[in-house]
């Protein structure tokens, strides 16, 4: 549910998506609202494989802990490029909360929440 990292530092993370037809969350031409979701979390869990990646370290698993609020405004395309915006709020004992942000190919927001995610022990 992503494709590529565009952009990380240690609070920030932006990742790429295009949406194939192959995607078992296409309906009706579009990503549905469980997709844009789970691209959410997967970028979140991108930012912290990545952090584990550049020590050297074996990913860790996760989940999402609890989701805060979610907005979703407009459904992205087959076909479209989406980027996941996600910035570090707190990060305490492998519990980190995001601030997350979709935006389309015309750098419109479609979707943005907060998003609670556990690493397992």
């Amino acid at each position: 549910m992503v494709d590529s990292l565009l952009e990380f530092s240690e609070q920030h993370l932006v990742s790429n998506f295009t949406i194939a037809a192959t995607n078992i969350f296409v309906e009706n031409g579009q990503l549905s609202e469980p997709g844009l979701i789970e691209n959410m979390a997967q970028s979140v869990a991108l930012h912290t494989g990545y952090v584990y990646h550049l020590k050297n370290e074996p990913a860790p698993t996760g989940y999402i802990g609890a989701i805060k609020s979610i907005t979703i405004e407009k459904l992205p395309k087959l076909n479209e490029n989406i980027s996941t915006k996600v910035q570090i709020l707190h990060e305490f004992m492998g519990i980190t909360m995001v601030e997350i942000q979709v935006f389309n190919e015309a750098q419109e927001e479609i979707a943005k929440g907060e998003m609670k995610t556990v690493i397992a022990s």
